[in-house]
């Protein structure tokens, strides 16, 4: 048997929707399941031990309509069993317009579309979380497969990978017999970026009441943020934004070598979790901890304003400014005394 699932998404969306692939894979321990994402995500994925092949989606094939109903045609070439597109778009219905010999072939209700599924699921309203919501994608399947569902969302790292960073991080002085942080200062959306005077003291704190040492990472588009808030702390010490990253998967080889992970929400988060290093993520009023902390337990947890105060009558900016910097701290250092031990 072989499965596609299509995923036209960023890190965190394709990290969590992960889960199907991990489902499929246990259910039908022989089935051979690729996965199509967007090529700077797809390094995550290599050696997964529930993904079979990797398909990425070059930007050239994403604004090339020819080249990119090119690439559609010569993937389901394999004819596939089960199809599962995950986006339910216009874009990427084409992967099941040219498998309508698929036994299954799974996408969302939406309105005017979808005419080449012939499993259409409702949006889920007794979803708990996002992973609950992509899994619930499979339901057609129970309808002849006990489906053995799996809701653990994992990246897979080399020994040899993890070593590598390691010594890259030594070299850039980061002393490994005391905590390491991760600090995830920036995001890709502007309005999801906590208060960086705040973070600015939470960071401080990190440093000089846990003995922190913290690593500010960045992609190419953000290293001037990343700089402007190194800039801001006059005393330097512990601080590091230099041990760069050419990719995703290095990003993770560096999260893999680090005690804790926090900062703003988002697809990062989600690889520290995937990877298993305890996090605390700050959400924006815009971001639905609910959905998005998925899988939440003692080991990765968050804040979001309403946690904290009453947002009722409040602007974005108001409801976001509930979020004291102390009471993440607080947090950070009951989850650092829990789970960091040197």
């Amino acid at each position: 048997m072989k499965i596609l699932v299509v995923r036209f998404k960023q890190i965190g969306d394709a990290i969590l929707s992960s889960v199907i692939c991990n489902t499929l894979k246990r259910t039908f321990p022989d089935v051979e399941v690729d996965y199509v994402v967007y090529e700077h995500i797809s390094p995550l994925f290599e050696n997964h031990k529930y993904i079979d092949n990797v398909i990425s989606i070059t930007k050239e094939e994403q604004k090339n309509p020819f080249k990119y109903i090119g690439k559609v045609w010569k993937v389901t070439r394999k004819k596939y069993d089960i199809v599962i597109d995950i986006m339910s778009t216009p874009k990427s219905e084409v992967f099941t317009l040219f498998s309508l010999g698929s036994r299954y072939r799974i996408g969302r209700r939406k309105p005017k579309r979808g005419y080449t599924y012939n499993y259409k699921i409702e949006e889920p309203r007794d979803a708990k979380d996002k992973v609950d919501k992509f899994l619930k994608m499979l339901k057609p399947l129970e309808q002849e497969y006990k489906v053995i569902y799996d809701n653990n969302y994992v990246i897979t790292l080399t020994s040899e990978e993890k070593s590598q960073m390691r010594k890259r991080m030594l070299d850039a002085g980061v002393n490994f017999s005391r905590p390491v942080y991760i600090c995830a200062a920036n995001s890709r959306r502007e309005s999801k970026i906590y208060n960086t005077e705040k973070m600015k003291k939470i960071v401080e704190r990190v440093r000089d009441e846990l003995k922190g040492q913290v690593i500010f990472f960045y992609s190419p588009d953000e290293k001037d943020f990343i700089m402007k808030f190194y800039e801001k702390f006059e005393d330097k010490k512990d601080l590091f934004v230099n041990i760069n990253t050419k990719s995703i998967r290095e990003l993770a080889m560096v999260i893999s070598n680090c005690d804790f992970f926090f900062g703003n929400e988002g697809g990062p988060r989600h690889l520290a979790q995937s990877l298993d290093i305890p996090s605390f993520a700050i959400f924006s009023p815009s971001a639905s901890k609910k959905e998005w902390l998925s899988n939440a337990n003692e080991r990765h947890q968050g804040v979001e304003p309403g946690d904290v105060g009453n947002c009722e009558g409040l602007d974005y900016n108001g409801q976001y400014n509930l979020i004291d910097p102390d009471y993440v701290f607080d947090k950070i250092e009951e989850m650092s005394k829990k789970f960091i031990v040197k």
